[in-house]
């Protein structure tokens, strides 16, 4: 292939050092801006927050505001950091799931965006893993 081609078409493999590098950008922006924007707010939970996961019809409404709160905020510094990222996804894709079927459920598309946005990427990396710049492969490369 020239090397216009690959500029142009690809080539780098999946794990490629090019590919986990912009893993790593993705994850890094992803985990900060869910953490800072959308999770610190969130922690602890106002009343009108509470109320609004009460409304959703989910029983335990504090209950469920803190753990929404925790899996964007924990969830986000922990997707950052490339830590424990399958489960820090999973968190993250379940709550993203319940904003956009019931918090955004009469929102038109544009109000459901940045919930499919953040759970989209987050589903990406509970797939794919965090990749080779990231403290879970760290720990893997230290316990082999």
């Amino acid at each position: 292939m020239r090397p216009y081609e690959n500029l142009l078409f690809g080539g780098e493999s999946a794990s490629s050092k090019a590919a986990d590098l912009g893993r790593a950008a993705l994850r890094v922006f992803m985990g900060l801006a869910l953490a800072f924007t959308h999770g610190l707010g969130k922690l602890p939970p106002l009343d009108g927050f509470v109320e609004g996961v009460g409304d959703m019809g989910l029983p335990a409404p504090g209950f469920f505001a803190w753990m929404s709160g925790l899996a964007e905020f924990v969830g986000g510094l922990l997707l950052a950091a490339g830590l424990l990222t399958r489960p820090a996804s999973l968190f993250v894709v379940i709550n993203m799931t319940v904003a956009i079927l019931l918090w955004h459920a009469s929102d038109p598309f544009g109000g459901r965006e940045k919930a499919l946005l953040f759970g989209f990427v987050g589903l990406m990396y509970l797939l794919a893993g965090a990749g080779r710049y990231s403290m879970d492969a760290l720990i893997r490369r230290n316990r082999s």
